[in-house]
């Protein structure tokens, strides 16, 4: 179960309360649930009872008690606690499940992971100056609240700047009576558009506008060109270029991730035909022709039997990826592109410190095993996940660096 399916989940047992006549309060749209702090109790926990105990005038423990009964009755929910003054604390059951969930959940949605359907009831206009740092914003959240399912219009107080086009942005309208988005610090005067692609091309120059908060300077400096590991742009691309080199190893060793190995496979199997291609485009942005090996067509029994090989360096790289669509809509809510950078930063890390103890490819005389396909599937979501999410921002995701 995704922490997605969870909020679903506590949002379905909501609805069948009320529905019940067991507790009288508005169903809320949605339902945010976070990973446990360090010190708390179980894997997720929610507010959703202290959010309720108003409307339905009820303590907020009688309302967890409520819900507590109906949550747990769900597939995929081990146990479920009331702590402190109402919190609902989660633990999920079958962790190898969850796990199995979210690398089917990539796999099969490709580039278009953590997209969803939040915000489709909203009509959206973003209105900018006619400043860079503004244009490529204003553009940014337009995908990101996109990919959620709203309708967005995007207009300028002038016309705008030529140069904006080569970093990919477009202006539905120009001269609207703003509606503005708001706490964007402006780059230094007198850096145009045109100066930023000549010296950062337009890959760096939206990295350096985009990474930091709204409200904070633009780093657009020549370390953002530095091919090495204190360039976080670089970083992030690099890890996802030697994720897809992964799957070319593991398809010149006979395997996939979504496979057997040859040894263990007739000599006539689909896996001599290596991965198949995801071909679902991103709109709007070169990153779409990446391709995600094994999506869109069946899979069979991909990463073996019993529970997943994930723990040690992979257990934080598989959850940051299972917390990958929360960050997303959190990052369209908030217009913050800003949380997507950092979020690619994280999965980066945690890629480059799975990649180094636990190797996808076998070794030397090494024959292909159950784990190392499931340390395979690992890391070419981990690639799918930085892909999808340079997409959002404007930004190529180069398979060969």
């Amino acid at each position: 179960m995704t922490p997605a399916d969870l909020s679903r989940t506590v949002l379905h047992a909501v609805r069948r309360a009320v529905d019940e006549d067991a507790l009288r309060a508005p169903v809320p749209a949605r339902v945010r649930v976070e990973r446990t702090r360090p010190g708390g109790s179980g894997d997720y926990a929610c507010a959703v009872a202290l959010q309720l105990a108003g409307p339905a005038a009820l303590p907020a423990l009688e309302v967890a008690a409520i819900l507590r009964d109906r949550v747990a009755a769900e597939p995929g929910v081990g146990r479920v606690e009331i702590t402190g003054p109402g919190f609902l604390s989660f633990t999920l059951d079958a962790p190898a499940a969850g796990d199995r969930a979210v690398l089917d959940a990539v796999r099969e949605q490709g580039l278009a992971y953590g997209h969803g359907d939040a915000l489709r009831e909203e009509v959206l206009q973003f209105h900018h100056a006619r400043e860079v740092r503004a244009a490529v914003t204003a553009h940014a959240v337009r995908r990101l609240v996109v990919a959620q399912g709203a309708r967005v219009r995007v207009s300028c107080e002038e016309t705008s700047d030529p140069d904006w086009v080569r970093l990919g942005v477009t202006v539905d309208a120009h001269g609207t009576p703003p509606v503005p988005l708001t706490g964007i610090r402006p780059v230094p005067a007198g850096v145009t558009a045109g100066e930023l692609l000549e010296r950062l091309g337009p890959d760096a120059a939206r990295w350096g506008l985009l990474r930091p908060a709204g409200h904070d300077r633009a780093a657009l400096g020549p370390e953002l060109l530095v091919q090495g590991e204190a360039n976080p742009l670089f970083r992030v691309r690099y890890a996802h270029a030697r994720a897809r080199a992964l799957t070319r190893g593991a398809a010149l060793l006979g395997f996939t991730a979504g496979h057997a190995p040859y040894a263990e496979t007739a000599p006539d199997s689909e896996s001599h035909a290596g991965p198949a291609p995801y071909e679902e485009p991103v709109p709007d942005s070169e990153s779409h022709a990446q391709h995600t090996p094994g999506a869109g067509r069946a899979q069979h029994a991909p990463y073996g039997e019993g529970p997943l090989p994930y723990d040690g360096a992979a257990r934080p790289l598989l959850d940051l990826i299972a917390d990958h669509p929360g960050v997303l809509l959190a990052a369209a809510r908030h217009r913050a592109p800003d949380r997507v950078a950092r979020q690619l930063e994280a999965v980066a890390h945690a890629f480059f410190d799975f990649h180094d103890s636990c190797p996808p490819l076998p070794a030397g005389d090494e024959k292909p095993s159950a784990a190392h396909r499931a340390r395979l599937a690992l890391a070419e979501a981990a690639g799918t996940v930085l892909a999808g999410g340079l997409s959002l921002l404007g930004i190529r995701a180069p398979e060969h660096l």
